[in-house]
């Protein structure tokens, strides 16, 4: 009996220096979402729903317009866009609150047309204990399993350019030995990684799907005294940018879809930026002078006309 107890002390002694470090926490992979080095015009997007469709936590007083889980989800896709740099974000969740807050001081507040608009949902979210007992050992894991879709609308035609669910999720395992080592109760911070992982896994394809299209604007303006078009320097243009002066093509409706289709423009010229200027991306404008290739600018009909990144 002694010599058992002899053991058991032993092994006890020199296993307490590993105890501390027997608590692991399984974090997702962060995606890297740095820039490659080729400059980008930014996208202006909307987020314009990001709902919880999952029955967790739901109880008899849920309220689904106050609903964490969704607010979170929302949260944590605006910041992994805004790290891109690539998107200039538009807020919508807030709106109402934000015209109202700019009615109470007389504060007029011009809202700003979004490219592309996202509309999200958490379709999965689960929680779960496992364990495994031994007779020196104890190991404990919680882990949290969540799925999020994402639908990507062009504003421009309202056709859905990008559907996709992506899958997260993260544990802790906890281990003792004989009754010494880490002990984790709940951890609420495994929701937030599994829900960030899953969207960390749509934001990159988001990024290629909205940057795929050539970056379009138009005409503010176009006299002898200053040529203006829409767009400055939030978006990242710069002095001496160039893009292509095209015409507007014509649309016809495609019989199979009843979708109109805006046919390919005919390329008139270009414009070279010559200054920026504005206060918010609402007022911004770039000054340009325009090279023809033969056509001049129609000044009194210039929602003929577009202008085009050049890729």
């Amino acid at each position: 009996m002694k010599k058992i107890l002899l053991f058991a002390m032993l092994f006890s002694l020199c296993t307490f220096a590993n105890a501390q470090r027997n608590v692991e926490i399984v974090e997702p992979v962060k995606q890297n979402l740095e820039d490659t080095g080729k400059r980008t015009i930014k996208r202006k997007v909307a987020i314009g729903r990001f709902s919880n469709e999952t029955q967790y936590a739901k109880g008899i007083f849920y309220d689904k317009e106050n609903d964490p889980m969704r607010k979170q989800a929302l949260d944590i896709l605006s910041a992994k866009l805004a790290a891109s740099g690539k998107f200039l974000l538009l807020e919508r969740d807030d709106l109402a609150s934000l015209l109202e807050e700019a009615e109470k001081s007389d504060n007029s507040l011009a809202t700003i047309g979004a490219d592309y608009m996202i509309i999200g949902s958490i379709t999965e979210f689960g929680r779960k204990n496992t364990g495994k007992n031994g007779v020196f050992t104890n190991v404990k894991t919680q882990t949290v399993e969540a799925a999020v879709a994402i639908r990507l609308v062009d504003v421009a035609t309202g056709l859905i350019i990008y559907s996709d669910e992506g899958k997260g999720s993260a544990e802790i395992t906890t281990k003792t030995t004989m009754g010494i080592g880490g002990q984790a109760s709940y951890d609420a911070t495994l929701s937030d990684k599994a829900i960030s992982e899953a969207i960390g896994q749509l934001v990159e394809n988001i990024i290629n799907k909205c940057t795929d299209k050539p970056w379009r604007t138009f005409f503010l303006s176009y006299d002898d005294n200053a040529q203006l078009i829409a767009g400055g320097a939030s978006q990242g243009i710069k002095v001496g940018d160039t893009f292509a002066v095209k015409t507007k093509g014509k649309k016809v409706k495609n019989p199979q879809t009843g979708v109109m289709i805006e046919l390919p423009g005919k390329q008139i010229g270009t414009v070279t930026v010559s200054a920026t200027g504005g206060d918010t991306p609402e007022t911004e404008y770039s000054f340009v002078s325009f090279t023809g290739n033969g056509t001049t600018i129609n000044a009194d009909k210039l929602t003929d006309y577009y202008i085009e990144e050049i890729k």
